[in-house]
């Protein structure tokens, strides 16, 4: 693939005039065309910061801080919905005498356009397209010298048609694709020849020379079912749960990829909050690396799991 093609949200204005003449007055009108439009904004930074002067018990100065923003475009017309979410997160650790370390790192942008045949019905037919990838180079610390993953290294691409569920009282949603497209990337040469991330590994004859460089992308057809939970469960305290289970028809059918994602939002105030997440992985295509006496060592898939409890500033515009 040579390039990767995103949504670019755009708004259109369009003006309508009505003229009306009675005693050599004309009365103009504007019809304001972006009432079916929503847009929702949030940006946040959550720092955490350990300091020690002669404390006996020991302990290394540390100051850590995340950067994130939720940006959410929808627009409705009748029976359409559109619904667009751009997430983006980058965290950085620092402790004395040592470089600095990422904490996380994601760029994610949702997208589902839907359409329902009826004004009581809660089902939509539905398309989604989800596009997931990185800022930064990741390293399996402390080995810095070789990056385990890289920008669109891996970046991850799913588009499909299904049905879906929304209930906006409950603040429920439910995918079910039969027929998802799964486009995986690695646009990094190195990582490419060593097959990270599923993708097709160099090939080498018996001497070492290599006859074929490694594959970049990896395409697979498969079945799709998301859903997410997004409400407030206890006053200033609000849930956001997403799963996405995915299993290739061609591949080892089967073999279920799983995301789940699990955040807790509890407001102190307009502008502080604090907040517990968890993000759960599992993909029999990812092969995990430890780094051994300086030297990666590919292991086999894991569950990966990361947690983030943090308290800081957020807008919401």
């Amino acid at each position: 693939m040579n390039c990767v093609k995103t949504y670019l949200l755009g708004i259109v204005s369009i003006f309508f005039f009505q003229q009306n003449f009675a005693q050599d007055i004309i009365r103009t009108e504007a019809t304001d065309t972006l009432k079916h439009w929503e847009g929702k904004n949030i940006v946040g930074l959550d720092l955490t910061q350990v300091s020690f002067v002669n404390w006996s018990a020991g302990g290394e100065n540390s100051i850590s801080g995340i950067l994130k923003g939720a940006f959410v475009r929808k627009y409705t017309k009748g029976r359409f919905v559109w619904h667009n979410e751009l997430i983006a997160r980058y965290g950085l650790n620092k402790q004395d005498g040592r470089e600095s370390r990422k904490t996380d790192d994601a760029i994610q942008l949702n997208s589902t356009a839907g359409f329902k045949t009826d004004t009581i019905s809660n089902w939509y037919y539905s398309a989604k397209f989800n596009f997931n990838t990185q800022f930064t180079n990741g390293y399996a610390y402390p080995n810095t010298d070789l990056a385990i993953s890289k920008p669109f290294a891996p970046a991850y691409i799913f588009l499909g048609v299904g049905a879906e569920y929304i209930n906006k009282d409950e603040g429920f949603k439910a995918y079910f694709s039969p027929v998802t497209l799964k486009n995986t990337l690695v646009l990094d040469e190195r990582l490419a020849n060593q097959g990270a991330f599923g993708v097709d590994p160099a090939v080498y004859d018996t001497e070492g020379n290599m006859i074929r460089n490694g594959r970049k992308t990896r395409t697979e057809v498969g079945i799709l079912v998301t859903n997410q939970f997004k409400r407030e469960i206890f006053e200033n305290i609000a849930l956001d749960h997403r799963l996405s289970l995915y299993s290739d028809y061609i591949n080892h059918f089967g073999n279920i990829d799983v995301d789940w994602q699990l955040q807790l939002d509890m407001t102190i105030n307009q502008y502080v909050r604090a907040s517990i997440a968890t993000h759960m992985i599992y993909d029999d295509d990812i092969k995990s690396k430890e780094d051994v006496d300086g030297v990666q060592v590919t292991k086999g898939p894991k569950l990966q799991l990361k947690q983030i409890l943090g308290v800081g500033l957020s807008y919401t515009f």
